[in-house]
């Protein structure tokens, strides 16, 4: 299994051909579509890598389409915060295609984001961003460990990326191979190497 299939699968977005995944108390494997979908909605936030932004909407509208389908009101203030931590202030009415890469992965930052999920997967959500932008978002999404209590589960390559984790596993050919607690990106790039060497991961 894929980094990004295990990220699909643990967000419910892909279904298992055995084993469970717990969300708290809910086993979400065995949800119907219609439960699944509104736990989706309501619980979990994903960055994709490949953004998924409709064309059609601006940045602000894809922000606040998962609100605005569930019929929920976004909390200002909150969106406020988000759109100016990502730099995305002066973009709001612009749409995907008016927006470049990495304005892009903010949108799709900010929308997995702003309805305050219980957990957020990232899959390399900095990956289109430049070290600074990157940097922002990162340290974002710590502060929402930190601050809100949220849960942010990302796949990165990047040992920087990493280090802002309180926890890193590292998987080769579908298995958990080795973890890291607290880790600094030296400590996580010398795992990488220690791993490359032996043929171990990809």
């Amino acid at each position: 299994m894929g980094k990004s299939t295990l990220m699909h699968c643990l967000a419910g977005l892909d279904t298992v051909t055995s084993g469970e995944i717990h969300l708290d108390e809910t086993e979400i494997t065995r949800l119907k579509d219609k439960k699944l979908t509104r736990l989706r909605r309501d619980r979990i936030g994903f960055i994709f890598q490949a953004f998924n932004l409709l064309p059609t909407l601006n940045a602000l509208e894809n922000i606040t389409l998962p609100m605005d389908i569930a019929g929920r009101r976004p909390d200002a203030a909150w969106l406020n915060r988000i759109v100016e931590t990502v730099g995305l202030a002066d973009r709001l009415g612009h749409r995907p295609n008016q927006l470049s890469g990495g304005q892009q992965q903010r949108v799709a930052v900010a929308r997995a984001l702003a309805a305050r999920p219980d957990i957020v997967f990232g899959d390399e959500p900095t990956g289109n961003l430049d070290s600074r932008a990157g940097a922002e978002v990162l340290g974002f999404l710590r502060r929402s460990v930190d601050e809100l209590g949220q849960t942010i589960v990302m796949v990165t390559h990047d040992p920087v990326a990493a280090s802002y984790a309180d926890r890193v596993l590292y998987l080769a050919d579908g298995r958990i191979v080795d973890e890291m607690l607290d880790p600094t990106a030296e400590q996580v790039l010398d795992r990488m190497k220690d791993f490359d060497a032996r043929g171990r991961t990809s």
